[in-house]
This record gives C-alpha cells, structure tokens and sequence, in this order.
C-alpha cells in the first residue's frame, strides 16, 4: 500500500514537472517571436515604419470613433456627453511627459553610442601615429593588427549590435593582440619610451571604448514603457470621442489630428530606438576613416 501511494506520489510529480517544462518552452517561444518582431520593425526603412506606424494608429483611432459612436445612444450617450472636456489637457500632458522621458533615455543612448565610437577611433588614430616611433617591421605589425581589427569590426560586430547579439564574451584579438606587441617592445630612448607608454594607454582607451560600444548597442526601451505610452494613448483617444460623442464630424477631425501627433511620437521613438539598427543609427564610419593601410598610410 505505501509504495503504491510512493508510485502514485512519483507519478504526479513527474507530470507536474512535465507540465512547467512545456510552459517555460511555450513561454520561450512567445519571447523569441516577440523579439522577432521586434527585429522585423526596427530593420524597416523610416518611409516603411512610418506608414507601419501611421496606419495602426489611424485603424485604432478610427474604431475608437466608430465604437464610441455605436455605444453613444440613449442613456449612454448622456453619460458620454457628460465627461468634462477639462480632463482631456491632463490626459494629453500626461502622454506628453511619457513621450518626453521615453525620448530622453533614446537621446541619451544615442549620444553615447556615438561618443564610444568617436572614443575608439580616436584612440585607435593615436595608437597608429604614435608607432612611427618604432619604424619598421614593428610599425607595420602595429597598423596592420588596427587594421585587421576595424575590418572585423566593421563587418561581425556592427551586424551583430545591430541583432541585439554581440556581448563583452566577445574577445577582440587583433586589438589584445596590438596592446600586448606595443607592451613587449623594447624601447632605446626616452622618446620610445613615452610612446610605448602612450600607445598602451591609446589601445587600453580602445578597449573600453570598444566595451562601452556593445554595452550600449543592447540598450532599447523597456516594453513596460511602451505598454504604458501606448496605454496613456489610447484613453487620451477614449476621451476625445466621448467628449465629442454628439458630433461625429468633430469626433472624427478631432481623433485623426491627435492619432497624427501620437504616430508622430512613437515614430520619432522607434526610429531611434535602437542605436545600431535601421536606417537612423551609429555607423561604423568613424572607424573606417581612421583604418590605415596594412603599410603604407
């Protein structure tokens, strides 16, 4: 009797566990179909996003209108008439704010995409003028690893930043590679010397700058934040038609004017999003400028 309960007790922990196996794989697949989505809009050219954007924010201003419409009839349509038209300024300062803070932490981004960017190329542009102190065969071992290391760079990893993929796992071996040749020299005066120095410190600045880059490239805004501006827009429509529930011409007018200025927002929004994804981002450009010949600048 006690090991058919033991059996039985077994038998239904097995399923349980069954059971939280199959939700976490379905759970995963929601997620990753969530990111693929995700990817899909972001790689869209602005002209596409912005008829993507336009359009769904008209489609649902429009069924906001025609339910409200449909709804507004007899005693309803005296309780809809009878919504202050005063909470229709919080409503749209409200969504303001949202839109404002959301498009700070995007600029903000930004910025500091392009300012890692600038860093790297900058110290990578030291690094290559300051290893003529060592002419020769060092020299052209030096520029020839930076040069290898923008090629890789310009061609895995801004794709991968783009895909939300690359992280600091990632090792850079052409630039590891450069600091621990420029730190193996052997400098014969003063002045190699302070350029050894110098170009550590010029690929240590390359480094970080080049951490700080992929760090920022997963940066994006959080779906709360999206569920709560899009939430905030849509009861700032809600309003719109109830107040102007009686007049279905002042409705409508009034709906596509503030869906306009919705779709605006989030456009502006999405287009940034990202910082290396799609047609407005960080390009690799300020490293390619800077790439010297594998000999001869």
């Amino acid at each position: 009797m006690g090991r058919c309960r033991s059996s039985a007790w077994w038998s239904m922990v097995r399923r349980v566990l069954c059971q939280k196996g199959r939700s976490e794989e379905s759970s995963y697949g929601s997620n990753g179909g969530a990111a693929l989505m995700g990817d899909w809009v972001h790689n869209l050219s602005v002209a596409w996003m912005a008829a993507l954007v336009f359009g769904l924010s008209y489609v649902v201003a429009w069924w906001i209108h025609v339910l409200v419409a449909r709804l507004a009839v007899g005693e309803r349509g005296r309780a809809f008439k009878a919504v202050s038209p005063g909470m229709l300024p919080p409503l749209g300062i409200i969504f303001g704010l949202f839109v404002a803070f959301t498009a700070a932490q995007v600029w903000s981004d930004i910025d500091r995409a392009n300012a890692a960017v600038s860093r790297e190329a900058s110290s990578l542009r030291a690094a290559v003028i300051l290893s003529s102190s060592f002419p020769g065969e060092p020299e052209a071992r030096l520029r020839g690893l930076v040069h290898r290391y923008i090629e890789e760079a310009v061609a895995q990893e801004w794709p991968m930043m783009a895909k939300h993929a690359a992280d600091l796992r990632m090792t850079p071996r052409s630039l590891a590679e450069a600091l621990r040749f420029t730190l193996a020299l052997t400098p014969i005066s003063n002045g190699q010397q302070t350029a050894q120095r110098e170009m550590a410190t010029a690929l240590e600045n390359a480094l970080d700058a080049r951490r700080q880059r992929i760090l920022v490239s997963r940066s994006e805004v959080h779906p709360v934040k999206w569920l709560c501006l899009i939430l905030q827009a849509v009861c700032a429509l809600v309003a719109i038609a109830m107040v102007h529930s009686d007049n279905r011409l002042a409705s409508a007018v009034t709906l596509a004017i503030f869906a306009t200025g919705v779709a605006a927002s989030i456009l502006l929004i999405v287009s940034h999003d990202r910082p290396f994804t799609g047609d407005i981002s960080v390009g690799a450009g300020a490293l390619v400028q800077v790439m010297p010949a594998n000999s001869d600048e």
